[in-house]
């Protein structure tokens, strides 16, 4: 289950993910916060109330605005005004961030013969992520069986934000557990970011592994992985 690890260099010097901007947003204006991360660059901050939620939409660029522009956002979302000198200075420098070509379009194959994918996204998201998790997902292209046993059964691209499953996993005799613990494995990754010590990167920190055994089949899906349940 290696992440892409180019794909996973952490360069956000404020935080790494939009589920820690949500967490951050709803300590400070204390109300649930729903995050939406975009690449519109018409409107790159919007926000409406629905259901007593806070809905925002921020454009994605500002996961690595400082604490100066954090501030002016907060201070945005609580009272609907203000001059926010210091967003407009950040949105200045990162221009290019809005002219910049989108990454190549995912073609997202979802359904299997088997297992569904889209169904246990959704459901691992809102039992485990409150819904904050905006990667794409998809099962990988197909490759010959000698291939394949080489390759991870799972994985997490932060360039193109999307998490890809090896089809190998795409049988009946997979149980849905270990599918579904492989699926939420990766949206972890998209959750946490990699953490950065010096010039090394942490994969899987400790944190990451504790978050890991969370989830609620875990000995049943690490049983069936290592042979046991066969």
């Amino acid at each position: 289950m290696k992440p892409d690890a180019a794909d996973m260099q952490l360069t956000l010097p404020f935080t790494p993910t939009g589920h820690a901007l949500r967490r951050t947003l709803e300590e400070r204006l204390g109300r649930p916060v729903s995050l939406v991360l975009t690449d519109n660059s018409t409107t790159v901050l919007s926000c409406r109330t629905l259901d007593g939620i806070l809905s925002v939409r921020l454009h994605r660029m500002f996961l690595s605005a400082d604490h100066a522009v954090l501030d002016e956002i907060v201070t945005y979302l609580r009272e609907k005004r203000g001059a926010m000198p210091h967003f407009r200075s950040f949105l200045r420098l990162n221009r290019e961030d809005l002219k910049r070509k989108p990454a190549k379009k995912v073609n997202l194959r979802t359904r299997g013969r088997h297992h569904d994918l889209s169904e246990l996204y959704e459901e691992i998201n809102r039992t485990y992520f409150g819904s904050t998790v905006t990667a794409a997902i998809t099962w990988g292209s197909r490759s010959p069986r000698s291939a394949v046993r080489k390759r991870t059964v799972g994985s997490y691209s932060e360039r193109s934000n999307t998490i890809r499953i090896n089809p190998v996993l795409d049988r009946k005799d997979v149980p849905a557990c270990y599918v579904a613990f492989i699926v939420y494995h990766e949206m972890l990754h998209a959750a946490m970011g990699i953490a950065v010590r010096g010039k090394r990167r942490s994969v899987h920190p400790r944190e990451f592994r504790r978050r890991e055994k969370l989830f609620q089949e875990y000995g049943k899906a690490m049983a069936w992985e290592s042979g046991k349940e066969h």
